[in-house]
């Protein structure tokens, strides 16, 4: 059986079509508009959409609806739904992002370096979220440095040193010293040709 690929782009009717999520390093500057509301940023992966959006009428409503929905099961600490995204802790920034990021089905999730800065609640509950995500049946892609994440989440671990992918292994089977020596270089340097 031979499987063909085709061309991503990551254009936002790709990431619909595959169901391709993101959790980005640093939300409220990669995955946030910081001056728009949560209710706003809760939105902007579907808010041209039935039910946020019909006939090309926004429901704003709907936004704020679910937005409330989501702050509750997310346990997002802020004043409300119309509160400026940028006003809320990392923490919580987070969890607002993955509240849309998690909606729905996905097929993959691409989340670098998730729990950078956060308390311990927060890392726990996040790294649970991801989890949920794999059991449902999704790839997650966790892109970190830190490889206690790594050893506690991945099934699978490949080392990107200088452009490459260097080392592969099973998570059970990973060796931290080893790992730890190619993502410094060591280990791949030395065999690399003259």
């Amino acid at each position: 059986m031979q499987v063909r690929g085709e061309p991503y782009a990551a254009t936002r009717a790709e990431n619909h079509r595959l169901k391709v999520r993101s959790l980005p390093e640093e939300p409220l500057r990669n995955a946030c508009v910081g001056e728009l509301t949560v209710a706003e940023n809760m939105a902007l992966r579907d808010f041209d959409l039935p039910p946020l959006a019909v006939a090309g009428r926004l429901r704003f409503s709907h936004w704020r609806s679910r937005a409330r929905e989501w702050i509750t099961a997310y346990g997002i600490k802020t004043r409300g739904e119309d509160s400026p995204i940028r006003s809320l802790s990392g923490g919580n920034v987070q969890r607002a992002v993955l509240a849309r990021e998690l909606a729905g089905e996905i097929n993959v999730l691409v989340a670098a370096n998730p729990v950078f800065g956060l308390d311990f609640a927060a890392v726990e509950e996040i790294h649970g979220r991801l989890r949920g995500v794999r059991d449902r049946g999704g790839a997650v892609l966790l892109i970190s440095e830190d490889l206690d994440e790594l050893l506690e989440l991945a099934d699978r671990i490949v080392v990107m040193s200088e452009g490459r992918i260097v080392h592969e292994t099973d998570a059970a089977g990973a060796e931290r010293q080893v790992l730890g020596a190619h993502m410094g270089g060591g280990q791949h340097a030395a065999a690399a040709p003259p």
